[in-house]
């Protein structure tokens, strides 16, 4: 049996394998240092900072749903001050690459937020969340309008140096108008998919089972949606893609590497299992190593689609 190598080329990133954890399933990665040393994921994304701490949505903030969750959690966090101050210099300690999550509510905050990370250490990259309301637009979402979008893009790209990844909200009528407008304004890395808007009801109460009435539906359920967009994505930019979308096994990082995606990141599955990312990974080596596949970077792509039979 081969040892596969396992490393990946992410547009200006060299990582040590394609397995990062997704934002706001993972904290800000001290948390699971109990669980397995950071150091062997390719990467982890931290929860998304703003300009100031968020307290976040009132609850219940969670959902249980068949085959995955809801959250309308609000965004709570510490903000990107106390991030750089207390969290950074902790993640520093470990061999990976930390992506710092980004949002706003206009495009002067995500400048300001990103300007602060440009400046920190230990920054490996840097990932907007575009599927945040934009106040000075209304409420409009940022990443529901491919004009919206390029314009923080834009504005992202002029405020730091770091590889930039775009993370894209699955709320759209075609996920590749959103894509292409953020490969133009200077993206280096496409993230997809955010999570897909849902609602519970409390039957007996006759009310929202969330505080904040709607919420962000992830895990398994939205998997043949995710890999589906990323098949479209790939095939409509030039520039890598990280799959995301109810990973819960190596099959399913192997699928997002087949229709296009680089690298991949795990979410729902961290609250089952904290030590996911890494079975995930181990699964994934033996995968190959069982099929002599030398280089994971074999399967990116490498999806066949037969030729369809004439109709007779």
């Amino acid at each position: 049996m081969v040892s596969p190598d396992l490393a990946v080329d992410l547009g200006p990133l060299r990582l040590k394998n394609p397995v990062l954890t997704a934002s706001g399933t993972f904290g800000y990665g001290v948390e699971f240092e109990p669980f397995f040393d950071l150091s062997r994921l390719g990467g982890l994304v931290v929860k998304g900072l703003s300009p100031r701490p968020r307290m976040g949505n009132p609850p219940a903030r969670v959902v249980e749903t068949p085959s995955g969750m809801l959250n309308a959690i609000g965004l709570q966090n510490v903000g990107v001050d106390t991030f750089v101050a207390d969290k950074l210099p902790e993640l520093r300690r470990h061999d990976t690459c930390v992506v710092a999550n980004v949002f706003g509510e206009t495009e002067t905050e995500f400048v300001e937020v990103l300007r602060k990370l440009d400046a920190a250490e230990g920054v490996g990259a840097v990932e907007l969340n575009v599927s945040c309301p934009n106040t000075e637009a209304g409420g409009m979402i940022f990443g529901n309008d491919p004009r919206a979008l390029a314009r923080v893009v834009r504005a992202a790209r002029a405020a730091t140096r770091l590889p930039l990844i775009v993370k894209l909200s699955p709320n759209v009528t075609d996920i590749r108008e959103t894509a292409r407008a953020a490969e133009s304004e200077g993206a280096d890395i496409l993230s997809l998919v955010n999570t897909f808007v849902g609602m519970a009801i409390d039957v007996e109460r006759r009310r929202p089972v969330l505080g904040n009435v709607s919420g962000g539906l992830s895990g398994p359920a939205i998997r043949p949606l995710a890999v589906w967009m990323t098949w479209q994505v790939h095939n409509a930019v030039r520039i890598p893609l990280v799959g995301i979308g109810g990973i819960v096994s190596a099959r399913d990082v192997i699928e997002f590497l087949l229709a296009g995606a680089t690298a991949v990141q795990i979410g729902t599955a961290n609250f089952v299992r904290p030590g996911a990312a890494v079975e995930i990974l181990e699964e994934l080596t033996r995968w190959l190593a069982a099929r002599d596949i030398g280089s994971v970077r074999e399967l990116i792509g490498a999806l066949e689609i037969p030729a369809r039979e004439a109709v007779r």
